[in-house]
């Protein structure tokens, strides 16, 4: 049997004469039972102990609280009232928790909004107005999380140190491509009308040359984090397809990423430039579509890296081919189906969840890589017999033979 400490757990505060306790309860009980063994999910009816509820600041019901890393001071939940809202948000702080361990925090601060860098750096949050708005956010090839708050909102104060956390933790964890601003409501009401602003705190989010779309996720740290996050992924550039010239680029890229895919494309007088680059443009869609993998993409023509060819026993036949390496363990998988999005996908999907076969890389170590010139991106051209040279050829002898 597995044993698997409890480290958060998630208390809801009701009473029974509440209409929303009443509501919540199912939803409560699906998340608690999804939750299981995971996190620990309880109940405290304040009517008969009402103690409890003085002790941790109760005013309002249903009150959900989430104990963390410090028990004495547990972050209030912001999130959705759904099952699904509740599992993904206890999910996200025990994700946070264990991340905050691994980086040598203890239990002795707010895991909502004391981690992460202390309260975090006002100044990371932008301020936003009517007059930079544009040329700050909508002109901006960044991903933008904005806050339109109101002074006197009571909701809006108890999300400020969070939004303040977060915002300094996601420039961080981004390298600043996910930003988190503010607008205050009341002075910039262009703004509040130009986006339909009706209630506080709204959160908005923003791309570049799309319609912003409403925050619908948590109101804590973890939850700001963890979005800002998979909008950063969704906005990340595909990985760079390289050309196999040296073997610093074979190295780098392999050592460098989990996984490198390496495709070895037919000669160029086998294809000519249209064939190549079709082949080429399908490497360059599945590196799209798998680049929050963080995977490396290289290809070299057939011939040009014979010893890399050997060690995956491609061989010198079956042109284009696929090997995926795993430098570190020194494994390879070979595609065995076709050199489309369709089989390369398949391919890649096995690779993701661990499964298709793997072979030991030949010689236990990455081959010796010949310095090549890059493809100039032109059809190949045959050589011409003033290419051919034959001075070393003695023709007389050659007659003889043929005799």
């Amino acid at each position: 049997m597995i044993y698997i400490p409890v480290v958060l757990a998630c208390i809801l505060c009701i009473i029974q004469s509440c209409g929303h306790c009443k509501n919540l309860a199912p939803e409560w009980k699906k998340a608690a039972t999804a939750l299981k063994g995971i996190v620990k999910v309880g109940a405290v009816d304040a009517d008969q102990h009402n103690s409890l509820g003085g002790q941790y600041g109760v005013r309002g019901f249903p009150t959900i609280k989430i104990f963390g890393a410090n028990k004495h001071k547990p972050e209030d939940y912001q999130g959705g009232r759904s099952s699904q809202a509740i599992v993904d948000s206890a999910l996200n702080a025990l994700r946070s928790l264990v991340k905050d361990r691994l980086g040598g925090k203890t239990g002795g601060s707010d895991s909502g909004r004391q981690s992460g860098g202390g309260a975090g750096n006002k100044k990371d949050v932008v301020e936003l107005t009517d007059d930079n708005f544009d040329s700050t956010v909508l002109d901006s090839g960044d991903v933008w999380m904005v806050e339109f708050f109101a002074p006197w909102c009571g909701h809006c104060k108890n999300l400020e140190p969070e939004w303040t956390a977060a915002a300094s933790e996601v420039k961080e964890q981004t390298k600043g491509k996910v930003k988190l601003g503010a607008v205050d409501a009341t002075v910039h009401q262009g703004l509040a009308s130009r986006y339909g602003i009706r209630g506080f705190p709204t959160i908005k989010i923003f791309r570049k040359g799309e319609e912003p779309e409403d925050y619908q996720g948590g109101r804590t740290r973890t939850d700001i984090v963890a979005h800002a996050l998979d909008l950063y992924s969704d906005n990340i550039p595909p990985p760079e397809l390289r050309e196999i010239l040296s073997e610093d680029i074979l190295k780098k890229t392999c050592e460098d990423y989990q996984l490198c895919i390496i495709s070895v494309l037919p000669h160029i007088l086998d294809t000519g430039a249209s064939g190549r680059n079709s082949y080429l443009e399908v490497m360059r869609t599945m590196a799209e579509k798998y680049k929050k993998k963080m995977w490396g993409w290289l290809w070299t023509e057939a011939g040009a890296q014979m010893e890399l060819e050997s060690s995956l026993g491609i061989g010198g036949f079956g042109y284009p081919a696929m090997a995926a390496i795993n430098a570190r363990k020194m494994k390879f998988a070979l595609l065995r189906g076709s050199f489309s999005e369709t089989g390369i996908h398949e391919f890649l999907r096995e690779l993701s969840v661990g499964r298709g076969s793997t072979a030991t890389v030949g010689g236990g170590a990455l081959p010796k890589i010949n310095t090549v010139e890059p493809w100039d991106g032109k059809d190949g051209v045959l050589p011409t017999e003033d290419d051919i040279d034959l001075s070393d050829v003695d023709l007389d002898e050659l007659e003889k033979t043929e005799l």
